[in-house]
């Protein structure tokens, strides 16, 4: 038996690494808003089901309840300025696709427009709020999933080494490593 000496700490949300998304939200007929989110994950397999978990007192949790809908934008490890900048200030006092220089792409089912520069999109409707204490889940069917063109593949595939995506860790943005495995390749051993 190897001994190895565990130092227990006070729960906390640590689970990690975490994406790093943008999610853009809007009442109709109002201004599209985006907050950088880090706690947000796939629930289902079919339908499709994710989950954003946003603080209640987040302004984009206001417009999330109030339209029921919002797209996770995926951006590049390029675009980390621009992300962090989003989840520093808030929506209903600036502008931030003014103030970044993104822009919008209408969305195929709802209102609530994608980020143009992330080369993924997901189009979401949410099917049920969860109040957690500090935070609601919100659980939302993905409606449609759109890729920018220069980041799939020959066969029409989305490529990772293009997309470029990156983590939230410990408080630190962090590139995804080089590929240990694939799928499965544990049984074919």
């Amino acid at each position: 038996m190897i001994n190895i000496n565990k130092i227990m700490q006070k729960p906390s949300p640590v689970l990690f690494p975490v994406p790093t998304v943008l999610v853009t939200s809007m009442l109709a007929g109002g201004t599209p808003n985006i907050i950088t989110v880090a706690w947000t994950g796939i629930m289902n397999s079919v339908p499709p089901i994710l989950y954003v978990g946003l603080d209640t007192n987040r302004y984009s949790n206001k417009l999330i309840k109030e339209s029921g809908e919002f797209v996770v934008n995926i951006p590049t490890a390029a675009q980390a300025k621009v992300v962090d900048f989003c989840g520093m200030v808030s929506g209903e006092k600036v502008d931030k696709f003014k103030e970044t220089g993104l822009t919008t792409t209408p969305a195929t089912y709802i209102k609530t427009p994608l980020i143009s520069e992330c080369p993924v999109n997901l189009e979401c409707k949410v099917r049920q709020t969860v109040n957690l204490g500090s935070h609601d889940a919100f659980i939302a069917e993905i409606l449609a999933v759109h890729y920018n063109e220069d980041v799939l593949n020959e066969m029409g595939r989305p490529d990772v080494n293009l997309i470029k995506p990156y983590s939230y860790s410990l408080r630190e943005y962090r590139p995804l490593a080089e590929k240990i495995g694939t799928f499965g390749f544990s049984a074919k051993e």
